[in-house]
């Protein structure tokens, strides 16, 4: 997808012949991982203000039942379904852009959502959360196409100049989005829908959210076509793959996850960037491999940004998008530092 000069330090994934097999993860781990999230997901529905501890659920009273089933059950899927398809969605955009730090993140897909959101918003005020949604996606895929339209017309000497490049694109979309929304009195609205929050998720109220495992799915599916294209198109056609075909799937999965998610609970940052990063580097660049441990792992990073914004002031609750926005932070740095040094 990219075109770079130099060394290709970072550039991933590398052919298959040339994957490098990492064996510190057995499949213990990846089970002891999996029990340790189901644990902690269930440890999550405990935790709040409302008064609700295990021994309740044994006999629970008419408010206890209806905190657990309104409140605490449609957080905890919330949690899972956003934080396993981001991961997964930047693990595939990775791949796609052989580029180990471009996510919807570090690309502009995000703040393409936030501009839709605005102009939905302006445009139809009183549109449902599904019609801000479907205009959401639109955004998302023509802010995702234009990237990648920008990439195909430069010549890059540094892994690190693409999402520099994803990044100064989101920036100038994110100030229209707030100069639109500052000039017709949006700013507030537009925050709470930009910034990741669980709070306000209850039942009738997250359920869109399934659409993300639909395309889950359909991710896990298409793992291998996305490994061919992933070396290169070239390589791609002379195996027989369409590459522009799979390469656009890929690209609106992430779209499409990418503004239900930001529509639905808002924008957790570096969650597409580092989760994938992460787990590519403990277990490979198998994208069929690794693809079930990174939705895992995304939701258990969400899950415990959850926990954290839950009890760091409790009673009181701060966005979960502060915490994974400070965790992530440090995350991107390290791997910036890794990528520059390996580079040397």
């Amino acid at each position: 997808m990219t075109r770079t000069t130099g060394r290709r330090s970072g550039v991933a994934p590398a052919p298959r012949g040339q994957v490098r097999r990492r064996r510190g993860v057995q499949r213990w781990h990846v089970a002891a991982a999996l029990a340790t999230l189901v644990l902690a997901a269930l440890a999550s529905l405990f935790v709040g203000v409302g008064d609700l501890t295990p021994a309740d659920l044994l006999d629970p009273d008419e408010a206890q039942a209806r905190v657990l089933w309104t409140s605490r059950v449609p957080r905890l899927l919330a949690i899972l379904l956003a934080g396993s398809a981001m991961a997964v969605a930047g693990l595939v955009m990775m791949h796609l852009t052989r580029n180990r730090f471009v996510s919807p993140q570090t690309a502009g897909t995000t703040e393409w959502v936030g501009l839709g959101i605005v102009v939905a918003t302006l445009s139809f005020g009183g549109a449902s959360v599904l019609g801000k949604m479907v205009i959401g996606v639109v955004f998302a895929l023509a802010g995702t196409a234009l990237f990648v339209w920008l990439l195909q017309r430069m010549v890059l000497t540094d892994v690190v100049v693409v999402p520099l490049v994803g990044i100064l694109l989101g920036g100038v979309v994110s100030a229209a989005a707030t100069f639109l929304a500052y000039r017709f009195d949006l700013l507030q609205t537009v925050d709470v829908w930009m910034n990741g929050d669980f709070s306000g998720v209850l039942a009738g109220r997250y359920e869109l959210l399934w659409l993300v495992l639909a395309a889950t799915v359909v991710a896990y599916l298409w793992a291998d076509r996305f490994s061919v294209a992933g070396m290169g198109e070239s390589f791609a056609i002379n195996l027989g793959v369409a590459y522009t075909r799979v390469v656009m799937v890929g690209l609106a999965i992430a779209s499409v996850v990418t503004a239900i998610v930001v529509v639905s609970v808002g924008s957790i940052p570096f969650l597409g960037l580092v989760v994938p990063n992460l787990v590519t580097l403990a277990m490979g660049d198998d994208l069929r491999r690794v693809l079930p441990v990174t939705a895992l792992t995304g939701a258990a990073f969400v899950l415990v940004c959850d926990v954290l914004a839950r009890t760091v002031r409790y009673p009181y609750e701060v966005p979960v998008g502060m915490i994974g926005g400070v965790v992530g932070g440090v995350l991107f740095i390290w791997l910036l530092l890794r990528a520059r040094k390996r580079a040397l």
